[in-house]
């Protein structure tokens, strides 16, 4: 799995957050509405799919955990992992039979973004396109807000 940890924040030096990408098709988490929580794309699904099976991890009982710590150049650092299961007060969503965890501290950061999943030439590896970032560092793995 380490060929994928690539994960970014957009805009990468710019204040204000951009779309997903016009090929970036958003899946409807179950049981939510459009807009709330999070988005996570059909590229991304398919991804997080084929690495938690190559992991292990089973689609049933765990999923993939989404999350925000202090640290990096701008003061906060996306965190993102692998979970056999969710904890007590984790927000659960489900998209298209993968299920992602956000913890309620993290939820405050991560409300109302999109995960996308980038392949190509160039690089490979998720994308968080959040609307709550005001600013990134260059390398697009921490933002303020």
């Amino acid at each position: 799995m380490a060929n994928i940890v690539s994960i970014e924040s957009k805009p990468a030096e710019g204040a204000f957050a951009s779309p997903p990408p016009q090929d970036a098709k958003p899946v409807t988490a179950a049981g939510a509405a459009a807009g709330q929580g999070l988005q996570v794309t059909e590229r991304a699904v398919k991804r997080i799919r084929v690495a938690m099976a190559k992991e292990g991890v089973s689609p049933e009982e765990g999923g993939l955990r989404l999350g925000v710590m202090g640290g990096g150049c701008s003061g906060l650092s996306y965190s993102i992992k692998f979970d056999t299961q969710p904890r007590e007060r984790d927000r659960i969503y489900e998209f298209d039979g993968v299920r992602v965890f956000v913890d309620p501290k993290s939820f405050l950061y991560l409300h109302g973004m999109t995960l996308d999943y980038e392949e190509t030439l160039m690089r490979q590896g998720f994308n968080f396109i959040n609307p709550n970032s005001s600013r990134s560092c260059g390398c697009g793995s921490s933002f303020s807000s």
